[in-house]
């Protein structure tokens, strides 16, 4: 299980690396005695202007670790956290670089992150990304890996999220989707086709907000697998794991 679980792992830290977030702009002083300004926000992109000791600059929106400012002549860029640093607020004291708080992730609009857990006996590992239309509803969509004794399987889900108490720090939610899922019997004597079948699931959970971008889920889930076969499947899920939030 160690495989799946530095997957999960790797995953939420890319997206930990790519979430955004806005802040409210102000306006500090070059205190080094340049700074550099970036096309984009990594060190890849290439240095287009410098702007120099003195220079009043003005902080736009954030980025992770890198900040979008704009020059007295109207040049805007991206420079890092560690430059930013190193300018001073109009008063002359150091520049508080902001983290994230509770209150954004009150107003927050996109999360990506991972799960784990069981699935009807077999062992999943789970991704996803979801996008929040009001306080209360989101769309998500969600990719699981589900590794089983006899096989394996891959499900892909659409879901609707309702989230009861959105301004609390801890609050249960429902949810509602359907995807189809594809099972891959592992080797046997008689040799077993592979199949997809459609399912549609209902589920609680409960969110529970930590610190800066990290967000904590459990849930539970029913579903109904609808089968070519006379019966349908009936597993249930429980998972838990963590999410960002931009």
């Amino acid at each position: 299980m160690s495989r799946q679980l530095l997957i999960v792992l790797s995953f939420l830290f890319l997206a930990a690396g790519g979430a955004h977030a806005q802040d409210e702009a102000q306006s500090v002083v070059i205190d080094d005695p340049f700074i550099e300004l970036h096309t984009g926000p990594a060190q890849a992109y290439p240095v287009f202007y410098v702007a120099d000791r003195g220079e009043r600059i003005e902080v736009l929106s954030r980025r992770t670790d890198w900040f979008k400012v704009r020059a007295p002549h109207g040049q805007e860029g991206w420079v890092s956290i560690a430059q930013l640093q190193q300018t001073l607020q109009l008063s002359g004291a150091p520049v508080e670089v902001p983290t994230y708080t509770l209150a954004d992730y009150f107003e927050r609009r996109w999360e990506v992150g991972g799960l784990y857990g069981d699935f009807g006996g077999a062992n999943i590992v789970s991704m996803f990304g979801g996008f929040s239309f009001t306080e209360n509803l989101s769309a998500e969509f969600r990719y699981s890996d589900i590794l089983g004794r006899f096989s394996n399987s891959q499900m892909v889900n659409i879901n609707i999220v309702h989230l009861l108490f959105p301004e609390w720090r801890v609050s249960p939610y429902f949810t509602l989707g359907a995807g189809i899922i594809s099972t891959e019997p592992k080797g046997t004597i008689v040799a077993t086709a592979d199949r997809t079948d459609n399912l549609a699931h209902v589920g609680v959970g409960i969110r529970t907000y930590m610190t800066r971008r990290f967000v904590f889920r459990a849930e539970y889930k029913t579903y109904v697998v609808f089968t070519s076969r006379d019966d349908n499947e009936e597993p249930n899920e429980w998972t838990a794991g963590f999410s960002f939030f931009f």
